[in-house]
């Protein structure tokens, strides 16, 4: 299966407006409680989420927020909490390496369910600047007027 395959739950699609993403990496997500079935039924929102590597050489992802799960009890969780990501060795060292670049960030592209277990899908991303989005606008535009007349001369 490739990466990021599996049912998808949510996708930060600013994300890649925002920023080159130069390469993407697979983590699990350390959850607590009732914060599993809450992913499920697709109450988790990216916006604004990012991922930070700390002193100890963890991953955690901040701003991502899962809403309290609504048969929930007393063990319901805080929605924006930091939450540990699970990554290889390797992994981790070579994103520290990358993102002590300037201008280099960790930014969540999509979380999905694998295998019965919750993966989120993070890229090294570089940020675009406001030129940049400008342009990358103006090519979908473009594209999008191209595809509309090549349907338009088909159904004529």
């Amino acid at each position: 299966m490739p990466r990021g395959a599996g049912r998808t739950i949510a996708q930060n699609k600013k994300a890649r407006h925002d920023y080159f993403i130069e390469e993407t990496y697979e983590a699990g997500i350390v959850l607590q409680g009732t914060e599993i079935k809450s992913i499920r039924n697709g109450r988790i929102n990216l916006k604004e989420s990012f991922a930070r590597i700390n002193k100890n050489g963890e991953m955690y992802i901040h701003n991502m927020h899962i809403s309290p799960y609504e048969q929930g009890n007393i063990y319901n969780h805080d929605p924006t909490r930091a939450r540990k990501l699970l990554l290889h060795r390797k992994e981790i060292d070579k994103l520290i390496g990358q993102t002590q670049q300037k201008g280099y960030s960790i930014v969540p592209l999509k979380v999905y369910i694998k295998n019965g277990v919750a993966k989120v899908l993070i890229g090294l991303a570089q940020g675009k600047k406001k030129y940049d989005k400008r342009e990358a606008l103006k090519q979908k535009q473009v594209k999008r007027e191209m595809d509309r007349a090549i349907k338009d001369s088909l159904h004529k």
